[in-house]
């Protein structure tokens, strides 16, 4: 009888197959140094290194926790945002000329757009086989020209940047309990015409902003109110009061009695 004609094959599962090879990762000593299993080798090594970058992590926001600012004023046009410290190149970036203003489009879109296009293309460009950084110069001399920017700019960034008015700017206020007796004198005046300027950073509710602090819950005398509202202090320009001197001697007494009894 021919095989196949007539017979049929059951397989059975309490029967062992037999020659069945075990799962074991292929042997690449042969290529020393070049290669090794994905499983468990390769795979076990990208878990331990990950996980060391995670843990670091995680101290790091236990260790410096983001500080957190003031409540966001849509109306503070003094206010200064500044990105992330991983952004802080491209904020640098576009602060010089061909890169901001009218040619803004270069510098937010177009750099950023072959930068990220160079890393993209870069698996087809670079087809050679080599592994020596020495023996593919110009990977190698792009990477890093990247990695150079990305420091010089981040420096640059960090060394230009007003800290301190950043730091004055983002500080929260602690909300002081100041009852305002909105029918006097000297509040009317601080809110109508001659006051506009005042107002405007220091808010109707004289609680302050982001640019400006809060006027009420101050220890200023009232000359001293005055002296700052002619002459300025710190960011705040001298000349914001229109009125006369009478009127400025009114509100100058007015933001001196706003105390916290």
């Amino acid at each position: 009888m021919h095989r196949g004609k007539g017979m049929k094959f059951v397989g059975d599962s309490r029967v062992k197959a037999t020659g069945r090879m075990p799962n074991k990762p292929k042997d690449y000593s042969e290529y020393p140094g070049r290669t090794e299993a994905f499983w468990p080798d390769f795979l076990l090594k990208e878990w331990m290194v990950g996980a060391v970058f995670l843990i670091g992590y995680l101290l790091l926001t236990v260790a410096h926790p983001s500080p957190l600012e003031g409540q966001a004023d849509p109306t503070n046009t003094a206010y200064i945002p500044l990105p992330d410290w991983y952004f802080l190149q491209m904020y640098q970036l576009l602060k010089y000329t061909y890169a901001s203003g009218p040619y803004n489009i270069i510098g937010a879109i177009i750099i950023p757009g072959l930068a990220f296009g160079a890393l993209a293309l870069a698996p087809f460009l670079d087809t050679t086989k080599e592994r020596s950084p020495f023996k593919r110069p110009l990977p190698t001399a792009f990477m890093l020209l990247a990695l150079a920017s990305m420091i010089y700019l981040t420096w640059e960034s960090v060394v230009n940047h007003d800290w301190e008015a950043a730091e004055a700017q983002g500080q929260i206020q602690e909300e002081v309990n100041v009852e305002i007796d909105e029918t006097a004198e000297g509040y009317l005046l601080l809110t109508g015409e001659q006051g506009k300027s005042c107002i405007a950073c220091h808010g109707a509710d004289l609680a302050g902003g982001a640019a400006a602090p809060p006027l009420v819950g101050n220890e200023l005398t009232a000359d001293e109110v005055a002296e700052i509202m002619v002459n300025g202090r710190g960011a705040m320009p001298a000349g914001q009061w229109a009125g006369t001197d009478e009127e400025l001697q009114v509100v100058a007494e007015f933001i001196a009695s706003l105390k916290e009894e």
